[in-house]
């Protein structure tokens, strides 16, 4: 079987599926109908609350359902029909000009960013500049970026073009793509060129054609055949994929598939487990037929069910984890780069769809990390630190000193006993990983003793020439110190707890729900100060519940929610990050979006009291 299938549950009478063991519905976290129990349905959601607008599947045999099912059709009908109303109003508002925020917000935005559509609620963020210190002069550094002194991101080289502009973002330097191969033609193999000349349809031969050009781009010089299976990150319905999704759509009424099942990011928003105000909820309206559309041509394409959608797709309980040297298209950062580097996988960084094109031809063009040499390192990271390093600002200031050239990390082996990376020790190179891919374009890292490829050819990893960093105490406080507050209210209180980005495994999430029990019962509370958001796949999810009932529901009634939404999209949405003051363990979230960075402890602490 395979490990991204579900395992069968077991049938109740009426033949319906069923969630075995005592499963209290607690209207939050409930994996099954809480009148039957039933696991049919791909969306869940507690009938007695009756707050979701999503219709569910009824399951069959069971009257109750069916009629739960149709209440919530109902209620869903009235409530888009009143948003539908609600965003008319807003839409004529700004249109007016009546709408002072709106007004603020074009002001202030930057003169190049594109313009919303007419009429949409989804405007463009603010982006506020500043003066670079290091550079006396206005900088085009959005406000939220750190000093140009501690980077090499938003550097100048010795061209004096800014650093960052160099980069591909594909996880290798153009640098691998030379002026003697870049634009070089590919050498075909019969099958390939067939395709490329459409006896296999028009819809394989536009997905040949597309992929030959990407190669030839970046210097590959033929294909590479495909194996484990594909990760997308396409997870989100915005109007600007549109044109994506019916290409997709239409490569699924030909009949294509992916090579093997795959596994895809989570979902932007979670209307199980989070409580939305009404405009998360009219955006999340908004958004919700393209969105369907998307799920739908995944599901046609391959994909499991919404259950093993995650970013950490490598995890045990959602299975994608290939064989090392595997060749694979994956396209999430945080995944491309912890594949390519703890699992020992050959991705480079796809930029959304592209992978669903490896995916449906089972090839992809064979450059950059999949390469042996476009695996050699650039920079020795030398850890010096007194005491084990925070792994978030460890990989921030990795990402922006390499860029996207390739790491070679020393001096971190003694934190992972035996030199294995375990199922209770991986969040630290989750975290690190995800950071210098964040925060640079790393797609692949070397960790040694740890990782598989330092393991067997040592130093000789590293290319000639390579340059060396030291990360000591005092470099760690100077990346820390550069981690801003970019709060509504840079004095207030926070109001939300983010652990996790990218998801956490079943081990780190009970290990999480206990260290804040912990702490709430030392400080003698009944409940947390603060919500606290625990991101993970919903497989996880539904582990805990059947395995760790009492932690599970005690952890609820206490505060903490788990949600299988993408925690970044969701801090980052408009309406949402101007009201909320969030805290969390996750680098990369800090890079993306205006939350605060804390260590964990100091998480616990700030979830019992509610202070920083």
């Amino acid at each position: 079987m395979s490990p991204l299938k579900p395992r069968r549950p077991a049938r109740n009478a009426s033949g319906s599926r069923v969630l075995t063991g005592a499963v209290r519905c607690n209207g939050l976290m409930a994996p099954s109908c809480c009148r039957c129990r039933c696991a049919d349905a791909l969306m869940r959601r507690c009938s007695s609350r009756l707050r979701c607008f999503f219709p569910i599947p009824a399951c069959a045999g069971c009257a109750d359902c069916q009629q739960t099912s149709a209440a919530l059709a109902m209620e869903r009908r009235a409530l888009i029909k009143s948003l539908a109303a609600a965003a008319a109003v807003t839409a004529a508002a700004v249109k007016g000009g009546q709408s002072k925020a709106a007004k603020t917000a074009a002001d202030v935005a930057s003169p190049a960013a594109p313009e919303a559509a007419s009429g949409s609620a989804i405007a463009a963020a603010p982006t506020g500049r500043r003066r670079s210190p290091s550079r006396g002069g206005a900088s085009d550094a959005p406000a939220w970026a750190p000093d140009f002194k501690t980077t090499d991101m938003l550097g100048t080289g010795p061209d004096g073009a800014p650093n960052g502009q160099r980069a591909t973002f594909t996880g290798s330097s153009m640098a691998g793509a030379t002026a003697a191969t870049a634009g070089s033609k590919m050498t075909l193999t019969p099958q390939e060129q067939a395709i490329l000349d459409g006896k296999e349809g028009p819809e394989k031969a536009k997905l040949m054609t597309i992929l030959v050009r990407f190669g030839e781009t970046f210097g590959a010089t033929k294909m590479v055949d495909l194996g484990g299976a594909p990760h997308s990150n396409l997870y989100i319905g915005a109007p600007y994929l549109e044109s994506l999704i019916v290409m997709l759509e239409e490569c699924a009424a030909a009949g294509l598939k992916s090579y093997a099942p795959y596994t895809v990011n989570p979902r932007p928003y979670d209307v199980y487990n989070v409580q939305n105000n009404p405009t998360e909820m009219q955006l999340i309206a908004e958004g919700y037929p393209l969105q369907m559309r998307l799920d739908a041509v995944h599901s046609a394409l391959g994909a499991p069910d919404l259950n093993y959608r995650s970013c950490a797709c490598y995890t045990k309980d959602v299975g994608n984890a290939p064989a090392p040297g595997t060749s694979v298209a994956w396209c999430e950062s945080s995944a491309v780069n912890y594949g390519n580097s703890v699992l020992g996988i050959r991705t480079n960084r796809y930029g959304a769809g592209m992978e669903m094109l490896c995916a449906m031809l089972g090839k992809a063009p064979y450059f950059g990390l999949m390469t042996d040499e476009g695996r050699q390192a650039k920079w020795l990271i030398d850890v010096k630190t007194t005491s084990e390093p925070d792994w978030g600002v460890l990989g921030t200031a990795i990402g922006r000193k390499c860029v996207e050239d390739i790491p070679y990390i020393a001096g971190v082996a003694k934190y992972f006993p035996g030199g294995k990376v375990t199922d209770d020790n991986w969040y630290k190179l989750k975290y690190m990983g995800s950071a210098t891919a964040a925060a640079g374009a790393v797609g692949c890292y070397h960790v040694e003793g740890v990782t598989p490829e330092p393991k067997e050819k040592g130093r000789d990893m590293l290319a000639q020439g390579y340059k060396t960093y030291v990360f000591d105490d005092k470099e760690q406080q100077a990346i820390l110190d550069t981690f801003e507050n970019l709060w509504d209210d840079p004095n207030g209180d926070p109001t939300a707890v983010f652990i996790g980005c990218p998801h956490c495994n079943y081990e780190e999430t009970v290990r999480w729900a206990r260290m804040l029990l912990k702490g709430m019962d030392q400080a003698g509370r009944q409940k947390l100060a603060l919500p606290v958001y625990i991101f993970a796949p919903t497989v996880t999810r539904t582990r805990i519940l059947l395995e760790e009932p009492q932690l599970a529901s005690r952890g609820l009634a206490a505060g903490i929610h788990v949600t299988n939404m993408c925690g970044v999209s969701y801090s980052g949405m408009k309406g949402f990050s101007e009201r909320v003051r969030a805290v969390t363990n996750s680098a990369k979230n800090r890079n993306y979006s205006p939350v605060r960075y804390f260590p964990d402890q100091k998480l616990v602490s700030i979830a019992v009291t509610g202070k920083v």
